[in-house]
This record gives C-alpha cells, sequence and structure tokens, in this order.
C-alpha cells in the first residue's frame, strides 16, 4: 500500500479520478475493480473542476437516474474518491440516513463493503460498525451519522452523502441537510445527492434542487453545471441490466405514479389514479350478474360503513374454482343523509343475515369504528365477524391485493355502472408509511370500492390458508345436523383456535 501512495501516482488519481476508482476500488459482488457507467464517467469529469483558487465549481451535486442504476453504489465510489484523493489531511466524509432508515445509510453499509474488498485499502483501514479510517491518508475517516441533527453540529465535512433524498420529508431531515452545509474553510468540500424522483406535495427539498439543477447550462446530455450546482438527471436507464424486459416487467407490476417515480424518474403527486378503467373492463365478463343464492358457496364479505355522510356499501366474494379467479358475488349501496342516516340494525345488520342465511358466509371484515354494537348482535346469529380498522397497514394490504387481483385480471367482475363510476373515481394516495385508497373529488363515492378491497382481501387470505374448517369439522350440510349447526359448529371451531386457524 505505501508504494501506491507515491505522490506522482496520487497526482494522476486526482486529474483522473474515474481511473483511480477503476483501478483501486473493487466490486465486492465480483471482486474485480469497478467499470464505470457511462453517465458516472461524464459526471465525474464535471464533479472535481475548480475555480482559480482552488475551489470545487460545483459544491452541491446531484445524481438522479432511474431505481436500480446504481446510484448507491456511485455514492459509495464518489465519497472515496473525495475522501482518500481530494480531502487532505484529516478529511470528514459523512453518510447519512434519511427518514426511512433506522440508523445508518446503505451508502455507509457500501462504502465498508467496497473498502473490505479492495485488496489497497483493506490492509490500511479500521472498518468498525459506524466508522471507516484510512491513516495511510492523513488518518481520513467516513463516519454514518442517523437522521438525527443534532449529531451532525460540528462536522467540516468534504462530503456528505444524502442517498434517496426524496425520503427526507421531515423537519428533522431538512435541519440534518442544512447542518451539513460544505464549509468555506475547506476548498473541495460538496454535498452530494443521489436519488430518483419524489412526490412534489412531500419531497420539497429534492424538488427545489432539482428546479435549481435544471435552471442552470446543460454542458452535456442530462447533465447541467452552473450557479455552485451540477445535476445530472436521467429519465430512461443508464445501466446495462436495466433492460426493455426489466422495464415492461415494472410497467406491469406498478401503479403508474410509481413507475413514473421510480422508472422514469418523473416527479409526481401523492394522488394518482388507482387503476384503468381498461384494465378494470378487462375483469368484467358480459353477462354476469348478482348470484341469488346458493347455501354451500362460502362467500367473505366487506363492509364500509356510514351513518349520515358517505354511502354505506357491502360486497360479498367468493373463489370461482372454475376461472381460478375471485368472484365479485353481489353488492348493496345505501346512501344516508342527514335527515335519514342509515339504520344501521335495520339495514345493514338485515343485509348480512340475508347473505348469511342465502350463502355460506365465512367472513365479515368491518370497520369497528362505526359497528360495534351491529357485530356484537350478528356475531349473537352466528356471524363470524372480525374487526379490520382502517390502519396504514390495513389500508395499505388491501389496495395492493385489489390492484394486483385487477392487473392481473384475476378478478371477475358483472358489468355494473354504479362501482364502474366509483372506480374511476379511485385514487391511489401515497403516504411516508404506505398508501391508501381514496377518492379524486371530495363529492365522489367510493365506499364499495373499500368494500370490494376487505371482501377480496378476506377471500384471498381464505386461499391462502393452510387450514381447512370444514374438513376439520368432518360435518357437510348434507348431515343430520343441518346447515346452521354446520355453521355453528365451524364458527365454534374457529373462536376456540385463539385465532390460529383463518376461514
Amino acid at each position: 500500500m505505501i508504494e501506491v501512495l507515491d505522490h506522482d501516482v496520487l497526482d494522476q488519481w486526482r486529474s483522473n479520478p474515474a481511473a483511480f476508482i477503476e483501478t483501486v476500488l473493487h466490486n465486492p459482488e465480483t471482486g474485480a475493480p469497478f467499470v464505470l457507467l457511462d453517465a458516472e464517467r461524464n459526471f465525474l469529469q464535471h464533479a472535481f473542476q475548480t475555480d482559480d483558487d482552488g475551489r470545487l465549481r460545483y459544491p452541491e451535486q446531484i445524481y438522479g437516474a432511474p431505481k436500480k442504476s446504481g446510484k448507491t453504489g456511485f455514492a459509495a465510489l464518489h465519497m472515496l474518491t473525495t475522501v482518500l484523493l481530494f480531502g487532505g489531511r484529516f478529511a470528514e466524509g459523512y453518510a447519512l440516513a434519511n427518514d426511512l432508515e433506522q440508523a445508518q445509510s446503505r451508502v455507509f453499509q457500501a462504502v465498508k463493503r467496497i473498502v473490505e474488498a479492495s485488496p489497497l485499502l483493506r490492509a490500511e483501514a479500521k472498518v468498525t460498525s459506524d466508522r471507516v479510517t484510512f491513516p495511510a491518508f492523513g488518518n481520513a475517516v467516513i463516519t454514518a451519522i442517523a437522521s438525527d441533527y443534532g449529531s451532525a453540529a460540528g462536522a467540516n465535512p468534504v462530503i456528505s452523502s444524502f442517498d434517496e433524498l426524496w425520503a427526507y420529508t421531515s423537519e428533522r431531515s431538512r435541519r440534518l441537510w442544512d447542518e451539513m452545509v460544505p464549509p468555506p474553510t475547506r476548498k473541495v468540500s460538496l454535498r452530494l445527492t443521489t436519488s430518483y424522483a419524489g412526490f412534489e406535495n412531500e419531497s420539497v427539498l429534492l424538488l427545489e434542487l432539482y428546479r435549481r439543477g435544471l435552471a442552470q447550462p446543460e454542458v452535456a446530455p442530462n447533465l447541467h453545471a452552473g450557479d455552485g450546482i451540477l445535476m445530472a438527471w436521467h429519465h430512461r436507464p443508464v445501466a446495462p441490466w436495466q433492460t426493455d424486459a426489466w422495464l415492461t416487467s415494472m410497467q406491469r407490476s406498478l401503479r403508474p405514479s410509481q413507475f413514473s417515480r421510480m422508472i422514469l424518474n418523473e416527479f409526481t403527486t401523492t394522488d394518482s389514479s388507482f387503476v384503468s378503467m381498461t384494465e378494470w373492463d378487462a375483469c368484467v365478463m358480459p353477462g354476469l350478474g348478482h348470484m341469488v343464492t346458493q347455501t354451500t358457496l362460502p362467500v367473505w364479505v366487506g363492509v364500509d360503513a356510514s351513518t349520515k355522510r358517505d354511502s354505506t356499501a357491502l360486497v360479498a366474494c367468493t373463489w370461482d374454482d372454475a376461472n381460478q379467479r375471485i368472484r365479485l358475488v353481489t353488492h348493496r349501496i345505501f346512501q344516508p343523509s342527514a335527515d335519514n342516516p342509515v339504520d344501521f340494525e335495520g339495514i345493514v345488520e338485515a343485509t348480512v343475515l340475508d347473505w348469511y342465511r342465502r350463502f355460506d358466509v365465512r367472513q365479515v371484515l368491518y370497520d369497528p369504528y362505526q359497528m360495534v354494537a351491529s357485530a356484537q348482535r350478528l356475531r349473537r346469529d352466528g356471524v363470524l365477524m372480525e374487526e379490520f380498522p382502517q390502519t396504514i397497514p390495513n389500508l395499505t394490504e388491501m389496495g395492493n391485493n385489489l390492484y394486483e387481483l385487477i392487473k392481473g385480471k384475476n378478478l371477475l367482475l358483472y358489468p355494473d355502472p354504479v362501482i364502474r363510476t366509483a372506480i374511476s373515481r379511485t385514487v391511489a394516495v401515497e403516504t411516508p408509511r404506505g398508501w391508501r385508497l381514496g377518492k379524486s373529488q371530495q363529492m365522489s363515492r367510493v365506499d364499495v370500492v373499500i368494500a370490494l378491497a376487505m371482501a377480496a382481501l378476506a377471500a384471498v387470505r381464505a386461499q391462502q390458508s393452510c387450514y381447512n374448517l370444514d374438513a376439520m369439522a368432518d360435518v357437510t350440510p348434507d348431515d343430520e345436523l343441518g346447515i346452521d349447526a354446520w355453521r355453528r359448529l365451524r364458527l365454534s371451531m374457529y373462536l376456540h383456535s385463539n385465532g390460529t386457524i383463518r376461514l
């Protein structure tokens, strides 16, 4: 290692940082030296330009590219290059965790792995859980910092790395960003951002940087520089592994807004259309209608209830063996008003009990906010009621499930203009903790979509269950006990299982 640190070699690397990366730094996955992408090489050609006083021209640097472009790895390479070649004695580099990371940035983890994989660094570096020190490079150090602006006070960085800046949305993270401003006491000091696009109404910090960078002259394709900022912002794949087949797969699996944000690297809003009407119509079978009765047909029910404002909707679904899809069995919608609120006992409970008599109702999912009393009465009548609070995890799960069923054409629907209108007005609302189904306009009625999502989730869960209570009960509706006794026996077995068995 000492032989490599010859001043002539260091000067050569400083004039060509890409050569340092492709000679000294090794890929942990292959063990071979890194080979930079063209987009990365173009960025580095401008990243270390200095003015007549030897100061960096661009202390603010942003590298934006689609998901899975290798941005985290590039940030680690940039950090090691800056600290080791341009930092001087006692150089400090900081990898900062964002709001979605608990303690250590993924960039810091990448730095450690690269150091441990690179023979010329491994022997000299001292690696701990949150720090990498390089005694042979003037005691340079790279440190991981949690998303806590207090721990960053007093830092004197040559580089601060902010990975996936779209997730820096809190006041705490904004203060962390402010604390890591490049200090004027160092001629080489920069703040590096690697990210894809965020949400216009949440990722304010990233959007401000993007707009500032976009206002600068374009010095190379997708590369802007000027006014102290260098920004690469790519809307198309930059890595060879991002193939056309991968893009097609991402477009099929991601919601349109997320595809635009993650893959096309375009800023979006948190509200976007849930599904296209073409995808919905592909699930509709002309000539299919409400099922009237089939006492042995297992159905799962979702109830989205409201007393005076939104409508109250009940939806029943089943698993269709013939088509291997979740099938819409029947639904009801009741519209309350301030003068005529919903009569839960006379309407909602009566509908559930009517379906209970006409079908084999296995489970009813409901939001306990409005239906505690009704659920108690229905349980006494033998109906298996399961609370499904409208929490973000529950809302995300049921929304994802319904989305995947529609996208994969695994939902069988009968034509209904009211449901179709409701789905057309349904949006996916992104939040920092997940997403939920919402409505595009204040007066839109999407309650039937919520109830459908609940019922479909219950039906899918049942298909995924490894337990079969019918077989365990060893009784069928044709036995002498009759269908009511059969249902009560199965319900009793479920309740005594302490929740370990799903219907």
